[in-house]
């Protein structure tokens, strides 16, 4: 395939890929949050528990057409618009079977069956990948980025950061290493980035958008006390009122899978309840004491979490990994795909059973990419490095910031972390290829014997909730 076919046919390729999904899955999947967040682009009010600027666009869509179609259009072309550009980009610099691997990667029915989900998680993954394909489009050539190119690119970042607050942890270390800065510039420019958007999305959220405060807020540190409680016995109860860690330990409100069981109210929202109803400052300090008191509890609580969000040492069919079958029943038009969409979720709920639904396994593929790409050079070694450092990070803020399992959560860590290996593959040191896939395949093994051993647990979100 010659270096000017190529580009054109994965572009076509692209194109088709992308008829097929909008095809498919029409008019997408609208799941609980969907319903959610569509009743408020309709009434026009919005509240910051989820990020409000996906309503808000909703709404400016809404004229083009109703129900999810129009959000549902948007992500799907962002994504294969950005899969399109990593894939031609690379084969215009002669590797068309990389090329090809990246198409795989973006039709693999996991990433492809949440991709059509009209969810935030979905959102941030096709803006980002949108974003950085326009980037790789240029550095891959060896070029410098058109200003308009950089402008398109950062408005595509800044809605990935809008849209899902986790999504900072990840944009921002992917800008600084796309730099050419010093090592201690990037560091220093990147938590001085954090901080300021941090400071000005709440900003935004509650005074340009008009988002009315719904103590989201509160659940994290909610979530970690009842952790320490847990781990932490009767000492571990800090912040909480005597009753409340009794219902905790009585009605099992606490699991590291999710914070959920907290706000059911049924079994223990009154818990949530009482803490919703206390000021900030007041939630964060007592927070911080429990931490600060029982450090062992809590690192006890957040590695549990992490182990279940990360999917490692946990039973065969563990909940969230498959992508839906359909949309959550709702009064409002938001309508379920077609037959032909079934079979897509139900290819990649079988890919979930397998290590390319583990987000533990791209995690050591992204650290095995940092290894392998240490002696390279190169535009292919700089993007890689980026895409590795970006899906790491976002990873790593799970450690602290995170209280739910779900495996949409890890999208694009997922697919950054294939972008990157395939970026390098073709420079790879053969030991060092071998010394990095041996640390995946331990792990991955470990994940494999735990899944054997360990006796399967609740299969639904309800059974889940206990």
């Amino acid at each position: 395939m010659s270096r000017v076919s190529a580009p054109v046919r994965i572009g076509g390729a692209a194109l088709g890929l992308c008829i097929a999904t909008l095809a498919i899955s029409w008019p997408g999947v609208s799941m609980y949050d969907s319903v959610w967040q569509y009743e408020q682009a309709l009434s026009g009010r919005y509240n910051d528990w989820h990020p409000p600027v996906m309503a808000w666009l909703w709404a400016m869509l809404h004229p083009l057409g109703r129900g999810a179609a129009p959000m549902f259009v948007l992500q799907i072309l962002s994504y294969w618009l950005g899969i399109g550009l990593w894939a031609c980009g690379i084969a215009r610099t002669g590797r068309w079977r990389a090329a090809i691997c990246v198409l795989v990667v973006g039709a693999c029915p996991l990433f492809l069956g949440w991709q059509v989900a009209v969810l935030k998680d979905a959102q941030m993954t096709a803006a980002l990948l949108a974003g950085t394909g326009l980037i790789a489009w240029w550095r891959l050539a060896d070029r410098a980025v058109p200003i308009a190119a950089l402008f398109a690119a950062g408005g595509l970042l800044l809605y990935a950061v809008s849209v899902r607050s986790n999504a900072l942890f990840a944009v921002v270390p992917l800008v600084m290493m796309l730099t050419r800065w010093k090592p201690l510039r990037r560091i220093t420019i990147g938590l001085a980035a954090l901080m300021v958007v941090l400071a000005v999305s709440p900003f935004v959220n509650t005074r340009v958008i008009g988002a009315e405060h719904s103590n989201v807020t509160h659940a994290q540190p909610l979530f970690d006390l009842a952790g320490i409680a847990h781990f932490g016995g009767q000492a571990g109860r800090v912040g909480l009122h005597h009753g409340e860690h009794a219902m905790i330990a009585t009605r099992h409100c606490y699991t590291p899978f999710f914070w959920d069981p907290l706000g059911d109210g049924d079994r223990c929202g009154t818990v949530f309840d009482r803490w919703s109803a206390l000021p900030a400052g007041e939630v964060g300090g007592a927070w911080a004491a429990a931490i600060l008191h029982h450090p062992f509890a809590y690192v006890r609580h957040r590695l549990a979490h992490l182990n279940s969000t990360w999917r490692f040492i946990v039973p065969f069919r563990y909940p969230s990994a498959a992508p839906p079958l359909g949309g959550e029943p709702n009064s409002l038009g938001l309508r379920n795909p077609g037959p032909a969409h079934r079979w897509l979720a139900l290819s990649g709920a079988m890919l979930a059973e397998t290590p390319v639904g583990w987000p533990i396994a791209w995690i050591m593929v992204a650290a095995g990419v940092l290894f392998v790409a240490r002696t390279m050079s190169g535009p292919a070694r700089d993007l890689a490095l980026a895409l590795a450092v970006s899906a790491l990070m976002l990873e790593a803020s799970f450690a602290v910031i995170s209280i739910a399992s779900d495996l949409r959560y890890h999208l694009w860590s997922m697919i950054a972390a294939a972008l990157a290996a395939i970026l390098i593959a073709h420079r790879a040191e053969r030991r060092d290829v071998t010394l990095a896939g041996a640390a995946v395949g331990i792990v991955v093994g470990v994940a494999i014997v735990a899944r054997l051993a360990l006796p399967v647990g609740p299969l639904t979100y309800r059974a889940m909730l206990g």
